[in-house]
């Protein structure tokens, strides 16, 4: 499996960032990492394992950037208002640095995204804010109401990155052709997010797949169950 270590300075955060890619060909895959997770996350916990036919045989390339979490979402030693500005930022370098390298590198005029636990808020509001660029969206144990983390503070940019309260009055086209799976457990925590999301879509009309799976947890071993049989939609 081709493997490749990418760092660069990005202009967007002031910082350095880091990320793993997979694969030589494909549909391109933004995979997030869980709550604070870093780059390394999903193939340590053998998500990028559970897919590697897919990465060999060409048909997908899997890009697995840095988070900023605990810069933003999760840093409660800054004001809530400045959580979302940092996220904001992580946004644009996603869009400008990532997508754009992703788009280039395998011809690709849209991309995927998917991730588990946070990630799979990370792939829904990419995805949901940016429909004309995203085919595929595959959240697997996704929470998608981002109050929780700003300590009762709301503005307009919180409303624009919380799906929950933006997607009911989104009109972009893209939303209606896109492919989109929200995957939960039975015994998942964020159940009821995926059910709310769910309502959400239907009551727009919008087609979805909400996949609950039975006798399993919020926890990776679903997740790599999950993740190939998304793919093998494709």
């Amino acid at each position: 499996m081709q493997e490749e270590y990418i760092k660069w300075y990005s202009p967007n955060l002031n910082q350095d960032i880091d990320m793993l890619t997979f694969g030589h060909s494909g549909y391109p895959i933004l995979l997030f990492p869980t709550s604070k997770g870093k780059y390394y996350e999903n193939k340590d916990f053998k998500l990028i394992d559970a897919v590697q036919h897919f990465i060999d045989s060409g048909k997908v390339k899997i890009y697995c950037p840095d988070g900023i979490d605990a810069q933003s979402w999760y840093n409660k030693d800054i004001h809530p208002a400045d959580r979302v500005k940092n996220h904001m930022w992580y946004d644009k370098m996603i869009l400008e640095e990532v997508v754009s390298r992703a788009r280039n590198e395998t011809g690709f005029s849209k991309v995927i995204t998917a991730g588990c636990s946070f990630g799979g808020y990370h792939a829904a509001n990419f995805a949901f804010r940016y429909p004309w660029l995203v085919s595929h969206m595959f959240s697997m144990s996704g929470a998608f109401d981002i109050k929780g983390q700003l300590d009762g503070f709301y503005n307009d940019d919180v409303y624009y990155n919380n799906p929950v309260d933006y997607l009911p009055s989104a009109t972009n086209g893209d939303l209606w052709n896109m492919r989109i799976v929200l995957g939960t457990a039975e015994r998942d925590i964020c159940k009821p997010y995926n059910e709310q999301l769910s309502a959400i879509l239907n009551n727009k009309g919008i087609n979805h797949w909400l996949d609950i799976r039975p006798n399993a947890e919020h926890d990776w071993p679903i997740w790599r169950q999950m993740f190939p049989d998304y793919l093998g939609q494709l």
